[in-house]
């Protein structure tokens, strides 16, 4: 069960509190970012099983811009205002698209 703050910011699971992903997200960004960071937990695991320690290292960094483009991570989401939340998600999109 996942429940969330009465804030709305984090969520809980298993006791544990975890950031929320920015509720502003557009729905067709957040399917994106979601799909992404997906392809991204997929590739951690596989490299990791090869032992390819620099493609683990990739895929972590893309695990990384999928989630601060969620807003799950880097600068919390409710201290900025829809301008810099909107270029936050951009800039992970468009880091994604590089890969």
């Amino acid at each position: 069960m996942v429940d969330r703050t009465p804030d709305g910011r984090w969520i809980v699971v298993d006791g544990r509190r975890w950031r929320a992903a920015d509720p502003e997200l557009p729905d067709d960004v957040r399917a994106e970012l979601l799909h992404h960071l997906g392809v991204a937990r997929s590739a951690v695991r596989t490299a990791g099983r090869a032992g390819d320690d620099e493609a683990v290292r990739r895929a972590r960094a893309r695990v990384q811009a999928a989630k601060t483009g969620l807003g799950e991570r880097g600068d919390p989401w409710w201290e900025q205002d829809a301008d810099a939340r909107a270029a936050r998600w951009t800039a992970a999109l468009r880091t994604l698209g590089e890969g």
